[in-house]
């Protein structure tokens, strides 16, 4: 697969007269949990030509293939691309948005050009907002948690939807810093408890095997109806970012407009 996305990426370029920076895997498969019928969430960044930026009129800043947007090759069914502009990409990461973030420390990276990337990377640290991050990851694990509890045969990727940014929240609070994108280094650095981990690698086991939905898995329900709570109390502890990156962004956008084009 990783040969058609290239291809895909390729003509994406052509198509739409743009250079790709950087594509990479997100979703299921970024995380760790894919099933066999998976679909490939590819997110790309991709910047315009020195002219499309002149312009009075605020553009479009997004390509979403094949679901908005065509393109003049065929595309596998697996395969769903969403590719954000990079002025829109920057101004995101300068919110520290948590989608983005995730996008810059996947683990499966497709494609990758030019230096853009690489000086985002370096000052992501002094970017990063804890708080953002935090309680994006503690108000999508609440909302979850109430689907999951609301069916009375449970969804296994409910369930790892759930754990995943408990988890991810926990490690803000704890660590200060952006959280690993793969599930089961946050299961190997916050679950000790022997029966939850079982239940976690169990779930885990039938999510890769295509399994929908499963019985209670009370250990790790409770964990999660525990870690909520705690969460909900933890904001405190976390560090409030001052630091505005804007030049610096700018600064980026400027020197990639003149190394790609």
């Amino acid at each position: 697969m990783k040969g058609h996305i290239i291809k895909v990426l390729k003509q994406i370029e052509i198509d739409y007269e743009v250079k790709v920076l950087y594509a990479c895997e997100s979703g299921s498969r970024a995380w760790g949990f894919p099933s066999e019928k998976s679909d490939y969430d590819v997110r790309f960044i991709y910047v315009h030509k020195k002219e499309w930026y002149l312009s009075i009129d605020q553009k479009r800043d997004v390509l979403e293939i094949p679901v908005n947007d065509s393109l003049s090759i065929q595309v596998d069914p697996l395969l769903d691309l969403s590719g954000w502009e990079l002025t829109k990409a920057l101004r995101l990461f300068r919110k520290s948005n948590p989608g983005l973030l995730e996008w810059l420390y996947s683990s499966n990276v497709y494609y990758q050009a030019f230096s853009t990337i690489e000086h985002m990377k370096s000052i992501e640290s002094n970017v990063f907002a804890s708080h953002a991050c935090y309680y994006h990851y503690l108000h999508m694990a609440k909302g979850n948690l109430k689907d999951l509890v609301r069916d009375e045969q449970l969804s296994i990727k409910k369930y790892l939807t759930t754990l995943r940014p408990i988890l991810a929240a926990t490690w803000i609070v704890e660590k200060q810093t952006f959280p690993p994108i793969e599930f089961i280094k946050l299961v190997e650095e916050f679950i000790s408890e022997f029966k939850i981990k079982e239940e976690i690698l169990s779930i885990l086991h039938y999510k890769k095997a295509g399994v929908m939905k499963v019985d209670f898995f009370p250990s790790t329900l409770a964990y999660l109806q525990e870690q909520i709570v705690y969460l909900e109390n933890a904001s405190e502890n976390l560090t409030v970012q001052d630091y505005d990156p804007t030049a610096e962004l700018n600064q980026i956008f400027r020197d990639t407009l003149l190394e790609v084009w």
